[in-house]
C-alpha cells in the first residue's frame, strides 16, 4: 500500500507541474514572440523481485518477469519553437522574423541577450531598441532628420533624410540562430540566454545560413494554441483526479488491514 501511496503522489506532483506550464502559456498568450512550453514526463525507476529471463527449470525460463513502476518523474520541460503567427501593426519599427533566427540584443551588463519579439521603438539617441530600452546589436542608429524607415528581407536598413529624394543605407541587421534552440535558457522580458545545450550563436544576414527573413510593420504573435492547452488542462486534470482516487483507495485498503489485525 505505502508503494501505491508514493507512486499516486509523483503523478499528483507531475501533473501539478504540467497545469504550472499550462498556466504560464496561457497567461502569455498575448505576448510578442512567446514560445510555449510543454513538460515531458518519464518513468521512474523500477523495482525487479523477478528479473526477465530467470530460469525456472533445466530447459525453462520466465517470459516477462516482474517489474513494478514507482511513478513518473516530471523530467524536463521543453520549449515548443513553432511560428507563431503574424500581425500587422503599421508600426515602421516593429520588426517579425519568418523562419528561424533570433534577434540579437545588448544588455546593461555588457552580455548579450537574444530574442523573437521585434516590438522595437527609437530612443533619445535614435538607436533602435526594446520596450525596456536596450539596444539592438548591431546598433541601428536613426538620424534625427529622417522621413522615413525601411528595412528589407535580408535586414538592409534604410532612412530617407529631409530634401532627399533617395534613400540612404544606415545599417544592416543580423539574425542569430542556434543548434538546438530549445536549450535557451529564458531570462523573462522575452529574452533567452545561450546554454551549452543550445550551442554556440551564429551571427549571419537574414535569408542565409539558415536564418529566416524579416517582414517590417508586423509583429510576431505568441504561438500558445488556446484550444490545444484547454484540452491539455482537462486531460491533466482528470489525471489528477484520477491518482487522488488511489490514494484514498490505497489509504481505506490500509484501513481495512488495520483493523483487520485490531479484530
Amino acid at each position: 500500500m505505502d508503494r501505491a501511496l508514493f507512486t499516486a503522489a509523483t503523478g499528483l506532483a507531475a501533473q501539478q507541474l504540467s497545469l504550472d506550464v499550462i498556466a504560464n502559456n496561457l497567461a502569455n498568450v498575448s505576448t510578442v514572440g512567446f514560445k510555449a512550453s510543454r513538460v515531458d514526463f518519464e518513468d521512474l525507476i523500477y523495482q525487479t523481485p523477478q528479473e526477465p529471463g530467470t530460469q525456472t527449470g533445466p530447459n525453462s525460463m520466465l517470459p516477462t518477469g516482474q517489474q513494478i513502476g514507482l511513478g513518473v518523474s516530471s523530467g524536463t520541460t521543453t520549449t515548443v519553437n513553432t511560428q507563431g503567427t503574424f500581425q500587422q501593426t503599421g508600426r515602421q519599427y516593429d520588426l517579425a522574423i519568418q523562419g528561424n533566427g533570433y534577434f540579437k540584443i545588448l544588455m546593461p551588463d555588457g552580455t548579450t541577450a537574444y530574442t523573437r519579439a521585434g516590438n522595437f521603438s527609437v530612443d533619445g539617441t535614435g538607436k533602435l531598441v526594446t520596450p525596456d530600452g536596450y539596444a539592438l546589436q548591431p546598433e541601428i542608429v536613426i538620424p534625427p532628420d529622417a522621413v522615413s524607415f525601411s528595412v528589407s528581407p535580408d535586414g538592409q536598413v534604410s532612412v530617407r533624410r529631409a530634401g532627399q529624394q533617395q534613400p540612404t543605407v544606415v545599417g544592416q541587421l543580423q539574425l542569430t540562430t542556434f543548434v538546438n534552440p530549445a536549450g535557451l535558457r529564458a531570462m523573462g522580458g522575452n529574452l533567452f540566454m545561450p546554454t551549452p545545450a543550445s550551442g554556440p550563436a551564429v551571427d549571419s544576414t537574414p535569408g542565409t545560413q539558415g536564418a529566416g527573413t524579416l517582414q517590417q510593420g508586423v509583429i510576431e504573435s505568441s504561438n500558445v494554441d488556446i484550444v490545444s492547452e484547454m484540452v491539455r488542462m482537462i486531460i491533466l486534470q482528470r489525471a489528477y483526479e484520477t491518482n487522488s482516487k488511489v490514494i484514498q483507495s490505497a489509504d481505506s485498503m490500509l484501513g481495512i488491514a488495520n483493523s483487520i489485525k485490531q479484530g
